[in-house]
């Protein structure tokens, strides 16, 4: 994800003014999980910030203030701990592990939060996504928005979900598959499709012609295809190869209004 990272983060400030535009008088919850169950800072100088890290420590943690949502899958990530992260605490408004309205400056959050490194681990979006709304496939016991938990608040029966993946490979490490991610991901917003917007920024190499590999033979079908154009109601899907991604997130922003406005909490 090293060549893809800055790309995100350079179409973030197009994607909040998209929003301001289409949802200015909502409340807005942004949270950016990791795909894996790891943090791990192997290099001191990793360390961004002193008043979050100590630069004698010693590694794999370098004297960093760690909590247990930090471990947790599907929490908040707040201190992303990889090879071109943050590599420091994100402090946001109000204290949350997600940025609110109550955030003075929406980009630079959410800067600090999307740069979460690239190298470490496979990613299992969905097991994190599934997680993060307390309705894994594999149960765990953990409710991460229950009070105390680590996205306390988070997850509102009055709002919309509004799901972003961006990820540079096939989807293959998750549990279950696209029937059973619509069924979980439908089920935390009380069956509503209209309640549930899905964008996928991914690998192409699906489909001919594309972006990623131009020159060679469309690879076998994407998990994560099949979910966005087949079993969401509202979802699409994008070619991380495309040079900026601005367009991808004005283009789904546009759509959130409409459901907004017949959005009805059941």
């Amino acid at each position: 994800m090293e060549e893809y990272q800055s790309r995100l983060i350079a179409a973030f400030p197009e994607f909040a003014q998209a929003l301001e535009e289409q949802l200015g008088a909502f409340d807005l919850h942004i949270l950016v999980t990791d795909s894996s169950y790891t943090w791990s800072m192997d290099d001191c100088a990793l360390c961004q910030d002193p008043a979050d890290c100590d630069p004698n420590g010693v590694p794999d943690l370098c004297g960093a203030t760690i909590d247990e949502c930090d471990y947790t899958l599907g929490s908040g990530e707040t201190f992303a701990s990889e090879l071109g992260s943050s590599g420091r605490r994100c402090k946001l408004a109000g204290g949350h592990r997600y940025i609110t309205g109550e955030e003075p400056d929406l980009p630079a959050a959410f800067d600090c939060l999307a740069r979460v490194g690239w190298g470490s681990a496979s990613p299992q979006p969905f097991d994190s996504i599934l997680a993060a709304l307390d309705n894994p496939l594999i149960e765990s016991g953990i409710e991460l928005n229950s009070p105390g938990g680590c996205n306390e608040g988070f997850l509102r029966d009055d709002a919309l979900l509004l799901l972003i993946v961006i990820q540079d490979s096939y989807e293959y490490a998750s549990a279950g598959g696209p029937y059973q991610w619509r069924k979980a991901l439908y089920a935390a917003k009380g069956g509503d499709e209209d309640s549930v917007i899905g964008l996928a920024i991914t690998t192409d190499n699906d489909q001919s012609p594309n972006l990623c590999f131009p020159d060679e033979p469309p690879g076998p079908p994407n998990r994560m295809r099949t979910l966005m154009e087949e079993y969401l109601k509202h979802g699409q899907m994008a070619s991380i190869c495309a040079p900026s991604y601005g367009a991808f997130f004005k283009d789904v922003a546009a759509k959130l209004g409409p459901l907004c406005d017949q959005f009805i909490p059941r």
